[in-house]
């Protein structure tokens, strides 16, 4: 077991009925041994979220700006062996920042012309303090909004059950080595 979290994980995958239809999401949770504030200055800081990455398709940020508003869009250099080119990038849209509470960007791309499209999937870190060196951090990625024409050559989830769990435990490591 590493330092920075408890043996209580938990996981969940499905569809929930929400007010619009249906709701297709897989989260997980982990208690991690570092104060809120620390959780969440790790997340906000692109530089570190390749070294989260539970599936090491995340190289490096980009822009290395901390996260510090909604709206912000941060770049990410990405590797998967399934993509046309292999290395690509993505544009993320910083969508919630609730500071040290909440996190969490949609995932798309930019066009030559400059031009932002977000596929209809999002990642989200919910964090609760559970006293001054604990929290409690949810991991959620939805992929409820992708269009059909999306779903056609994409999969979701587009990765192993593992993922959360070892993004969570990446996370962990970084806040309390930090």
């Amino acid at each position: 077991m590493n330092q920075g979290q408890d043996q209580g994980q938990d996981q969940d995958q499905g569809r929930e009925q929400g007010e619009g239809g249906d709701r297709e999401y897989v989260s997980a949770t982990l208690t991690v041994a570092a104060p809120v504030e620390r959780v969440f200055a790790v997340l906000a800081d692109p530089a570190t979220h390749a070294a989260i990455d539970g599936t090491g398709w995340v190289r490096e940020a980009v822009e290395r700006a901390p996260l510090a508003e909604e709206g912000q869009v941060f770049r990410m250099a990405m590797y998967h062996p399934n993509h046309p080119d292999g290395h690509y990038r993505v544009a993320n849209k910083v969508h919630v920042l609730d500071a040290p509470r909440a996190i969490g960007w949609l995932t798309g791309e930019e066009k030559e012309d400059g031009q932002l499209t977000f596929g209809g999937w999002f990642w989200r870190y919910d964090l609760v303090p559970l006293g001054p060196s604990e929290t409690e951090v949810t991991l959620t990625y939805d992929w409820t909004e992708v269009p059909p024409s999306i779903r056609e050559y994409l999969e979701f989830p587009m990765f192993g059950p593992d993922h959360l769990s070892n993004s969570l435990r990446h996370l962990a490591d970084l806040a309390v080595g930090g």
